[in-house]
This record gives structure tokens, C-alpha cells and sequence, in this order.
């Protein structure tokens, strides 16, 4: 289920600032024509925090949708730091869900143990499998390899949804020693090639937006043991992302889709404000570079 690339969607807005229903499905039918293995509804780069709970539900229903007829898992987010809570909102999920990420519980910090009991109430619960979301640099929370493994044995805990930042020595730990039935999706964009090349099975990009054939074809070209193309193809995606990844995300993001057509508004929502001309020029240059296969 988590192997490949599952593009986290940005959510478009009209030019009345409304959620642009129609618009979300162009953009999912597009990155999974161009190769994405499913799609990610609700996380940071879908500016979650900024919608409303009607807003949510339509952009849940619409991507699960799509997802059933295209025969595809959906992920949806599920953020929250209060146990309680964020089981509520698990059960509340609808029918068609493949598998929700959660973060590690956020601005609280409550250790270790913590993290582990809070996981491990959330499986018990849910009603469909966990993917845990380990992004220290957001959380404040930095969790080890051990308690990642640890709770990757339990049944409903599907994988990890890893963006420390970086390769760490965690990253290589978890990955030489994963527990049967729990995979690894890379969730810093320009680090997912070496990721890849430790063992995780694809990744939750939102650079995939972009080039998504190509994200998949570094998948493919890791897991054949094609490290030449892989290699090559990585080092040319992380540049790609770099630019993505120069004002806030998914600011340039949106400015680039919107300047290929695929989203009606580059707008985003307070606090977050529109990326500059030059950044998405940039960015988009970039893409297109890696359209006419150049390096």
C-alpha cells in the first residue's frame, strides 16, 4: 500500500478564496496519470490548518472518490498533540480510507514514552492503519529509531512518514532493521533519493506535484537496483525541490501550478502569503529543465 510516491495535494483556491472542488480533481487526476501510487488529502501542503471542518470533509470526499475509481490508497492527515482528540477524529474518518498520518504529538513534548503511549492508544482505536509522521524540525519531538520500531510492530501501524531534516543516524537505523509489515516513505524532498537507497519503499512528496513521473521513475530505478539512473535522477530532483523549497510550502508550489494552468489561484491562506515572481520563475524553470531531460 505505501510503496511509491503518494503526492500530499495542495488545496486550490478560487478567486473568491473558496476551496476549488473542481480544481482538486484535475490536479489528483493528473499526478496519478503521470504515475503517483496515491494520494495524501489533508497534510501541511493541503494548509490543513487554515480550512475549515466543511472545507476538510469536501476535500476528503472528493479525493476518496477519485482514489476509488482509480483503484489508488488515499491517506488523509490527522494532526492533533491531545490523545483523545485525535481518536475522535480517526473514527470519524469515512469509509474508503486506506491509512491516516498522524504526527508525533506536537508543542507539548512529552518524551519517548510518551509518544509510545500515545501511538499505542491511537491503534487500538483506529479504525484504519497509522502512518506515524516523525518531523522533529515541526514537532519538537525528536524520536528515536528504537521506539519507531518499536511501535512499527503493532498490526494497525502501517509505516513512518520520515522527515528528520536529513540523513541521520536514526534514518540508517531504522531502515537496517525495519519490523515485518512496516515501511518507511520519505518526507524531505530533496533527501528521498539516499532514503531510497537505505531501503524505504517511496515517498509522501510535495514536490511530486511536479515532475511526478520522474519522482516514480526514481522509485522504480532504486528498487531495481539501478543506482546509475537512480543516482543521476536523484541528484536532478533534489534540485528541483531545493527551488520548491525556497519560500514556504506549498507557496511556490501553487505558484507554479497556477502558472501551468493546473490551479485557477496561486493564493494561500494567512499566515502563509503568495510566493514571489522570481521564486516561482525559478521553479519553474527547474521543471522544466527536467522536462527536456536536462541535468
Amino acid at each position: 500500500m505505501l510503496r511509491g510516491i503518494h503526492v500530499p495535494l495542495v488545496t486550490p483556491f478560487d478567486a473568491s478564496g473558496e476551496v476549488a472542488i473542481d480544481a482538486i480533481e484535475k490536479l489528483a487526476g493528473h499526478v496519478l496519470d503521470q504515475g503517483a501510487s496515491g494520494l495524501v488529502a489533508l497534510g501541511t501542503t493541503g494548509e490543513v490548518a487554515a480550512l475549515t471542518s466543511a472545507e476538510r470533509s469536501r476535500v476528503i470526499d472528493v479525493c476518496r472518490r477519485i482514489c476509488a475509481e482509480r483503484g489508488v490508497p488515499l491517506t488523509v492527515g490527522v494532526t492533533g498533540n491531545a490523545t483523545r482528540s485525535t481518536a475522535e477524529a480517526l473514527k470519524a474518518l469515512p469509509d474508503g480510507i486506506a491509512a491516516a498520518l498522524v504526527t508525533v504529538p506536537y508543542f507539548l513534548r512529552p518524551a519517548e514514552r510518551g509518544v509510545v503511549a500515545h501511538f499505542e492508544a491511537l491503534a487500538e482505536e483506529t479504525p484504519v492503519p497509522l502512518v506515524i509522521y516523525h518531523i522533529p524540525y515541526r514537532t519538537g519531538q525528536q524520536v528515536s529509531a528504537a521506539t519507531l520500531r518499536h511501535l512499527g510492530r503493532h498490526p494497525m501501524v502501517a509505516g513512518v512518514k520520515y522527515a528528520a531534516g536529513g540523513i541521520d543516524q536514526d534514518a540508517v537505523d531504522l531502515l537496517g532493521d525495519l519490523p515485518v509489515g512496516c515501511d518507511v516513505l520519505g518526507g524531505d524532498d530533496a533527501f528521498v533519493s539516499p532514503l531510497l537507497a537505505l531501503g524505504a519503499s517511496g515517498g509522501i512528496l510535495a514536490s511530486a506535484h511536479l515532475a511526478t513521473d520522474r519522482f516514480a521513475e526514481l522509485v522504480d530505478a532504486w528498487h531495481a537496483g539501478d543506482t546509475a539512473r537512480a543516482r543521476a535522477l536523484g541528484h536532478r530532483l533534489a534540485r528541483l525541490s531545493a527551488t520548491l523549497f525556497a519560500e514556504p510550502n506549498p507557496t511556490v508550489i501553487k505558484g507554479v501550478l497556477h502558472t501551468r494552468g493546473l490551479i485557477p489561484t496561486p493564493d494561500v491562506r494567512l499566515p502563509l502569503l503568495p510566493a514571489s515572481a522570481e521564486s516561482v520563475s525559478r521553479a519553474d524553470s527547474a521543471w522544466r529543465l527536467i522536462e527536456e531531460g536536462g541535468s
